[in-house]
C-alpha cells in the first residue's frame, strides 16, 4: 500500500494484519483527490475512523499543513503512529484513540475548524450516518467556511442528500465503495 500522489508518492505505508481495517483502495484515493484537486495547500484536516491514517497522509503528500486522525482502536493508532514517521516533519499531527462520533465534541470545542473531514467508518454499521448526524450540532465550530465532508460508505449505504445547511454535491461509487462529498450550501434570503 503506497502513497499514490504528492511528495510522498510511492511510499510504502504499514500495513494492518488480518482483516481489521479496511484501507481505502489506492483507485479511490486518486480518483477522490483528484475530484478535489490535486494541491491542499495548508488546510486542515480531520481523518475519522482513520484506520492506518491513508488518507491523511494523502493529504499531508498533497499540501495539507495538520492532520487530526481520529479512531478508536489502540492497535490503529499505533499503525497509524508507524506511518506518520514517513511525514518527515511536513506538517503538524495529532493522533486521538477515542471513538470517533464522541470525539466530535471534544475536538470542535478544542480545535481550530477544519476544511477538509474524511468519514470512512467500517462498512455496514450505520456509523456514517451517525457521524454525519453527530457533526451537524458543532458544524459551526468543527469545519472552517467552504469546508467539504467526504464519506466512504458501502455502495449500498444510503446517506442524506442534506444535512442542515450541508448537501450532497457528488456521489461516486468504485466497485462496492461509494464515496459522497457534502459541501455547505448558502442559505437563501
Amino acid at each position: 500500500m503506497a502513497v499514490t500522489g504528492g511528495v510522498l508518492r510511492g511510499r510504502h505505508l504499514a500495513r494492518p494484519h488480518g482483516a481489521t481495517v479496511r484501507p481505502t483502495a489506492a483507485r479511490v484515493r486518486e480518483a477522490l483527490f483528484s475530484i478535489l484537486g490535486q494541491r491542499l495547500d495548508g488546510q486542515r484536516v480531520l481523518d475519522l475512523f482513520a484506520g492506518t491514517g491513508t488518507m491523511g497522509v494523502e493529504a499531508v503528500s498533497r499540501g495539507a499543513g495538520e492532520v487530526v486522525f481520529v479512531d478508536s482502536c489502540r492497535d490503529h493508532v499505533r499503525l497509524i503512529e508507524a506511518n506518520l514517521q514517513l511525514l518527515d516533519g511536513l506538517a503538524v499531527s495529532q493522533v486521538v484513540c477515542r471513538d470517533a462520533v464522541v470525539a466530535l465534541t471534544s475536538l470542535a470545542e478544542r480545535q481550530a475548524p477544519f476544511d477538509l473531514v474524511f468519514i470512512d467508518p467500517p462498512y455496514g454499521t450505520g456509523l456514517a450516518e451517525r457521524c454525519l448526524e453527530a457533526i451537524s450540532p458543532v458544524a459551526e465550530k468543527l469545519l472552517a467556511q467552504g469546508s467539504v465532508l467526504v464519506v466512504e460508505s458501502d455502495g449500498r449505504e444510503q446517506l442524506p442528500d442534506e444535512l442542515g445547511s450541508w448537501r450532497s454535491v457528488d456521489r461516486r461509487n468504485y466497485g462496492q465503495t461509494r464515496l459522497d462529498i457534502y459541501r455547505q450550501v448558502e442559505k437563501q434570503p
